[in-house]
């Protein structure tokens, strides 16, 4: 019997108020971009500058999840999922990114919720997965000390709208990727380069994110409130003291630099100096706002970097070697396959003690898929989601807060700078004709949580 076939785990095992469930965002799959008075975001802007996505893709019409919402949910349905995290575009809400409101925006977000709410599918909304207005990146976007106030109005928005029914809240997805890609490296939108964007960004976003999760605290005090981090498994290339204290500098960087201002700790500006410059951005008492009590924390783990000193690299002295160079197997996104990084992970975030609940909030790989007959074969995901559990499982035994397991993705989407070239989905998407077929993944996953399905 192979590793497809057996059970290698029961969903009970996990308890029966471990949470499962199923991510997407609204730029990845709704499409319809300027669809009832939805305004332009820095996506919509960056992926109409040439060479700046794969092959030229854009997400104009995406899943079209804006016109098929009612397919996917049932899809969700058919998968036995009984979580669905999806985000709302704050431009199809504000399209200036300020008021006034476009109601036709909020009466979309209504009808998804209200359909999933029907399916007795549980929505969780995330406010900010990385499609800022355009309108307000011409006033500087995040590098704008304004832009605190800006997304604050804006949840406050959502929650008057939507917070009757949505009681599952994240606030923030990913904001190391987004401030590092979109605002350093330029590689992602709105393509900003260089240091202080960099560094202003990192202090808006954090005064962000607790100005938003206080909006939702006040206008829905029973929410159940969290947001999202990215985190990598750092490990240096040899015991090496110059490798040992680059992968520190790097495991700062990444996985330190926005959950320690959160949980009350200040920024780790010891163990990454650089991180010293922020002193020029903090004003008045920002220190005191930078930390919320959040009800969980959303983390999404999905491969590990090894890490080496490199005197070249200016601010962190280190450098990543390639899962290419190291000769180790890997994903359509070149990301090392391995398992244990949840784990670890799990166990590094386990030891803040401000932390009360995590929930991995995405994890998944990019694959390619094997169509043949009208079906989708994919068994390298499925063995990567097993893998996973069953990391996540050994911390939970441990004693490790692991509360919840949301896969990446729900459908094929597009993949930011890799357009539509690497797939995530549990379900496969022929871009052209906009068909879904559900994997081979998304059937075991549909089976692994009907087992005992009337706890969900």
């Amino acid at each position: 019997m192979n590793k497809l076939e057996k059970s290698f785990l029961n969903k009970d095992q996990f308890g029966e108020d471990f949470l499962w469930g199923v991510s997407t965002a609204a730029f990845q799959t709704e499409g319809a971009h300027d669809a009832d008075g939805k305004g332009p975001s820095i996506w919509d802007v960056f992926t109409r500058q040439k060479g700046k996505i794969k092959n030229g893709h854009h997400a104009i019409n995406a899943c079209d999840f804006y016109n098929c919402y009612k397919d996917d949910i049932h899809l969700i349905k058919e998968l036995n999922i009984p979580n669905f995290r999806f985000s709302i575009s704050w431009s199809r809400i504000m399209p200036s990114g300020l008021h006034p409101v476009n109601q036709a925006g909020i009466a979309y977000y209504n009808k998804i919720i209200d359909f999933l709410l029907e399916c007795k599918i549980e929505p969780w909304v995330t406010l900010y997965h990385w499609d800022l207005p355009h309108a307000l990146e011409i006033k500087g976007g995040w590098t704008n000390r304004e832009c605190t106030s800006w997304f604050a109005d804006y949840t406050e928005v959502c929650a008057q709208h939507f917070g009757d029914r949505v009681k599952n809240w994240m606030v923030i997805n990913e904001p190391s990727v987004f401030t590092g890609a979109g605002y350093f490296l330029g590689i992602h939108a709105p393509g900003k380069k260089g240091i202080t964007n960099y560094l202003k960004a990192i202090h808006h976003v954090t005064l962000a994110t607790t100005a938003g999760a206080k909006k939702l605290r006040h206008n829905i005090p029973e929410a159940n409130i969290g947001t999202t981090f990215s985190c990598t498994h750092i490990e240096p290339f040899s015991d090496k003291p110059s490798d040992i204290q680059a992968a520190k500098r790097v495991d700062t960087l990444l996985n330190r630099t926005f959950i320690e201002p959160i949980l009350g700790l200040g920024y780790p500006q010891n163990d990454l100096p650089v991180l010293k410059k922020l002193n020029n951005y903090i004003q008045g008492d920002d220190l005191d706002n930078l930390a919320f009590d959040f009800d969980f924390i959303g983390l999404q783990c999905y491969t590990r970097e090894i890490v080496k000193s490199s005197l070249l690299t200016p601010y962190i002295g280190a450098e990543l070697v390639s899962a290419e160079k190291r000769n180790v197997i890997s994903t359509e996104m070149g990301w090392e396959i391995y398992p244990p990084a949840l784990y670890h992970i799990l166990q590094k975030f386990n030891s803040y003690s401000g932390i009360k609940k995590i929930i991995i909030t995405e994890n998944g790989a990019a694959f390619p898929d094997k169509v043949v007959n009208g079906k989708v074969y994919d068994i390298k995901r499925t063995h990567y989601i097993q893998d996973h559990l069953e990391q996540l499982f050994k911390a939970k035994q441990e004693g490790c807060k692991a509360d919840g397991y949301f896969v990446w993705s729900l459908t094929d989407n597009f993949e930011w700078a890799e357009g539509y070239n690497a797939r995530f989905g549990l379900v496969y998407i022929d871009f052209e004709t906009q068909k879904r077929t559900i994997k081979q993944s998304g059937i075991w996953f549909r089976d692994f949580l009907e087992k005992n399905k009337e706890i969900l």
